[in-house]
């Protein structure tokens, strides 16, 4: 009785104190946004309401949005009006966004064409100041346009790069314009006079597929060839949700979000594939996809034996999905690839392929996902990996379904 009364009484402290840090937060964060609406915005000709009406986005649809927005970055409900109105402040901050050895996949991801997200039409109203894909110059008027950008908003525009950077004496496979700049020597300048830098994408984050052995190009990620801090949103392409967030969040706080060791923002790729898959229970009771096409595909079954990388990847994939919300690659079939972890192209591989055993020869055995993640220590992580191989190696010898007939 003493007990469930101390409970009670450590419970209502606990609440309390929670509301004051909020109501904290909450002050923190609007005094911020006063702050940016005092600035002229970039954008003259209407404002981000009128933009999503044009476009048939409701008050209510954007409401929803912000509130969706605001779980995903960790924030109470009660946020929700903070995170509307910082996307209608998202003018205030001028965008640079170049594009290196690349697919464009990371813009395409963003900016959708045939069924625009309120996160896409968002990026259409941000001052977007260089976007090779997007603007109509070209040539000596699209390197004109990038170096007055640069000069004109010198401290206060967020670069966000798209691509691997051929750097050292391969940096002339990626040259760009008249004047023979490489990419390189681009990404450099464009670094030193930003205000905030982000990594759209593995090739930007990590290097990429650019990267890859043998890496014929020198390819690197934006990390090692700027001194600047960077914050990487990675993925193969990541979500657009992952790339708004990272930006609203940049808006509302002024700072850097809590990272992990590579650098990932934790509200977005602080959990593991494998945590959140809707394949989990299967995973759990033993049941595995052995080939493409069996009776388990069907089912709907776990994919770790056909090369799911699940285990070992930190992403919200399965939250946000693609497509517009659609649908994500474990959802139609195809295990995880791991794309969103440094050098997937050569540690993750064969990608039809379970780790298994090969775990000791991995990124993993030195700083580890689950050790970025700060939950448990590498060499617990090598023995995580050697379970998860374990527990499908056993299930093909003692299935729960199999033993039911017994």
């Amino acid at each position: 009785m003493i007990k469930a009364k101390e409970d009670k009484i450590n419970y209502k402290k606990y609440k309390q104190g929670a509301f004051l840090k909020n109501s904290e937060l909450y002050e923190k964060l609007s005094n911020r946004l006063i702050g940016l609406e005092a600035l002229e915005g970039f954008k003259e000709e209407k404002s981000l309401t009128t933009h999503l009406e044009e476009k048939g986005v409701s008050r209510r649809d954007f409401m929803k949005w912000a509130a969706a927005m605001t779980a995903m970055l960790a924030l109470p409900s009660s946020f929700s009006p903070l995170i509307a109105k910082a996307a209608t402040l998202s003018d205030r901050l001028p965008i640079i966004w170049l594009h290196m050895a690349e697919c464009t996949g990371c813009s395409e991801s963003l900016l959708r064409t045939d069924a625009p997200t309120i996160d896409s039409l968002i990026f259409d109203y941000i001052s977007l100041e260089y976007h090779e894909t997007l603007m109509a110059a070209s040539g000596w008027q699209a390197e004109h346009n990038l170096e007055t950008a640069i000069e004109k908003y010198k401290g206060r525009y967020i670069l966000m790069v798209e691509g691997g950077i051929p750097t050292g004496e391969n940096a002339s496979f990626l040259t760009i314009g008249g004047h023979g700049k490489t990419g390189e020597q681009s990404a450099i300048e464009a670094s030193n006079n930003a205000l905030a830098i982000f990594a759209i994408g593995t090739c930007s984050a990590f290097g990429g597929i650019q990267a890859a052995h043998p890496n014929p190009t020198g390819a690197q990620a934006l990390s090692k060839v700027t001194d600047k801090h960077v914050i990487n949103v990675p993925g193969c392409p990541p979500s657009e949700k992952n790339i708004v967030g990272t930006l609203l969040h940049y808006i509302l706080y002024g700072t850097l979000p809590a990272l992990d060791a590579y650098n990932r923002p934790k509200w977005a790729y602080g959990l593991r594939i494998h945590d959140l898959c809707e394949r989990r229970g299967h995973f759990d009771a033993g049941e595995f996809v052995e080939e493409f096409g069996d009776e388990g595909a069907k089912q709907g079954y776990c994919l770790y034996k056909v090369g799911c990388k699940g285990p070992y990847t930190f992403n919200n994939c399965s939250k946000n999905k693609f497509n517009s919300h659609m649908s994500w690659p474990i959802q139609a079939g195809h295990g995880c690839i791991g794309c969103s972890e440094p050098n997937f192209w050569d540690t993750m591989g064969p990608l039809e392929e379970p780790l298994a055993n090969r775990l000791y020869n991995t990124i993993f055995k030195g700083l580890g996902a689950d050790a970025t993640a700060d939950k448990i220590g590498v060499g617990l992580l090598t023995l995580t990996g050697i379970g998860i191989a374990a527990h499908a190696a056993i299930s093909k010898y003692k299935n729960p379904k199999d033993s039911q007939g017994e």
